[in-house]
């Protein structure tokens, strides 16, 4: 047995499909098709069913191909590790976030991380809390940036900071010259535009106005913070968005509401018991640093 037996059979059971899975690893379907042949004598058990119109694994297929890729995900930890370099002058760092921090947090991360180690690379992407948690747990990503609640098993968290969402309005705004908090119950009438509910920070938001008993008149929704604020700096809306966000746009104004909107802790995620890499460490240290000015 060898690993490219794990890896045919791995893309046969993902593909459903010998000869799409034979393009995938560019090599000719008969040449597929006889490795696989070999992996199920070597192990004396049929993997796959290729009774039907799609390839299927069997349940004894089923068995080995959830070790099989655990141990492909360890052994490219390994080659990482081995390829890690200690005095940060290469290297790869995968990192996601959920949509709100780059709005603010991850522009300053950035540019402070690639000034103190400029032959890392980075990807960063943003998606939702749960898709970073499970990619971190399938070794798809090496960090990531997001709130604080239960956590997928597995997933090590680390306190950051603490985030305040703020009600936002344009300096035109009904609202803009408001002294004092606001009440809550004061905001019917007044349309709202407000992130769309795949982002974690409406769950809050939503969750909020549910317990005042209040239900806001919701005009617009977003996946936009750009957006958001666009509307709101030239327009009637007001919104709801983090504070370290209105205070880096001078054009819009926070206004307090009463009871005051939630807090959240924000947190840094990885795989418990993963391997580390030189610049995913460096990252966490510089995130911690950046993470004090918020």
């Amino acid at each position: 047995m060898e690993l490219r037996h794990i890896k045919y059979l791995l893309a046969v059971a993902d593909h459903g499909n010998f000869t799409r899975a034979a393009e995938s690893l560019h090599i000719s379907q008969p040449t597929l098709s006889q490795q696989i042949k070999q992996l199920e004598r070597v192990l004396g058990v049929v993997l796959l069913d290729r009774s039907g119109r799609t390839v299927r694994l069997t349940d004894a297929g089923h068995a080995y191909a959830q070790h099989a890729r655990l141990a492909l995900r360890d052994l490219d930890a390994a080659e990482r590790a081995v390829h890690d370099v200690q005095d940060l002058s290469r290297g790869h760092l995968r990192v996601a976030t959920t949509p709100t921090f780059t709005a603010y947090l991850i522009g300053p991360l950035v540019h402070r991380f690639r000034s103190e180690h400029p032959g890392i690379a980075l990807t960063l992407r943003e998606t939702t809390q749960d898709r970073i948690e499970s990619d971190l747990a399938a070794d798809r990503l090496d960090l990531g940036i997001a709130f604080a609640g239960p956590h997928a098993a597995g997933i090590e968290h680390t306190a950051l900071f603490t985030e305040q969402l703020t009600l936002v309005v344009g300096s035109g705004h009904a609202l803009a010259e408001a002294t004092g908090s606001l009440p809550v119950r004061n905001l019917t009438g007044h349309p709202l535009g407000l992130l769309s509910a795949d982002f974690a920070t409406r769950v809050h938001i939503d969750r909020y106005f549910d317990d005042a008993g209040v239900r806001p008149e919701i005009a617009i929704e977003a996946n936009s913070i750009s957006a958001l604020l666009e509307f709101v700096g030239r327009g009637t809306l007001a919104t709801v968005l983090p504070d370290a966000i209105t205070r880096a746009h001078p054009a819009v104004r926070p206004v307090p509401l009463d009871p005051p909107l939630p807090m959240r802790a924000v947190e840094l995620l990885r795989r418990h018991s993963a391997y580390h890499s030189a610049a995913a460490r460096a990252f966490a240290e510089v995130l911690q640093s950046v993470a004090h000015d918020y």
